[in-house]
């Protein structure tokens, strides 16, 4: 299996094996069970092929279930009790609890909690995958950065909603920046990197937009470049 390294500063650690799967060094070495998954390892078939994680492209339900079942097994978490995000590309986050597990929180792009064992699930195409961890207050967040909600900080606001809602410190916060599309491949209109020269003062969007770079000043805006990995 082979991935594109963005950076100089990559530290994505590839778990290989029958359901291959990413983690970062610094959520790893935090003791955080985590991962972002391949297309490798599964059961669907056809357009769908391998291991696909969505219920709503028109798969069989069965397949679906049988590869959350196997990256659960990989990863180590109990997919039974995972809570799922219906992401609509704004900046809603859910505080979540052992009441939501097994359940799908609608209109939501952000999931955090600080209860153990509750397992959360972001979905991804081509946006920005988003990892947080507090080790001081044991509070864990995920956040899809797609180019709405990261115009509208969805980085920041998490770090400001684990402060506010866990007790959390800024510069206690990991956070991870996982695999997305690059500026080469991202064609953008005129008007969405309007939107990005507005809104985020500095960034270069041109007709190709780099939306990893524009979480980076996001973060690093938040958290004083403190924790960041991509």
């Amino acid at each position: 299996m082979h991935f594109k390294k963005s950076n100089d500063n990559q530290s994505t650690i590839l778990h290989e094996g029958s359901v291959p799967y990413l983690t970062f060094k610094k959520l790893d070495q935090a003791g955080v069970r985590h991962g972002f998954s391949t297309r490798m390892g599964g059961v669907s078939e056809g357009m769908f092929s391998a291991l696909n994680l969505s219920y709503n492209r028109g798969d069989k339900k069965e397949a679906v279930d049988e590869n959350f079942r196997r990256i659960s097994e990989a990863i180590g978490f109990d997919h039974t009790k995972l809570v799922f995000s219906n992401q609509i590309h704004e900046t809603r986050i859910h505080k979540v609890t052992k009441e939501d597990c097994g359940k799908v929180m609608k209109d939501m792009d952000g999931l955090a909690t600080n209860e153990q064992g509750i397992p959360l699930y972001t979905g991804y195409a081509d946006c920005v995958p988003l990892f947080f961890y507090d080790p001081v207050e044991k509070a864990a967040a995920l956040a899809h950065s797609g180019w709405r909600g990261t115009v509208g900080r969805i980085g920041a606001k998490m770090v400001q909603f684990l402060e506010n809602e866990y007790g959390s410190k800024k510069e206690n916060i990991i956070a991870a920046i996982g695999p997305s599309i690059c500026r080469s491949c991202y064609e953008v209109s005129e008007d969405v990197a309007d939107e990005f020269k507005k809104e985020l003062t500095g960034h270069d969007a041109k007709e190709f937009l780099d939306e990893t770079v524009a979480v980076v000043k996001v973060l690093e805006t938040a958290r004083k470049k403190a924790g960041i990995e991509f």
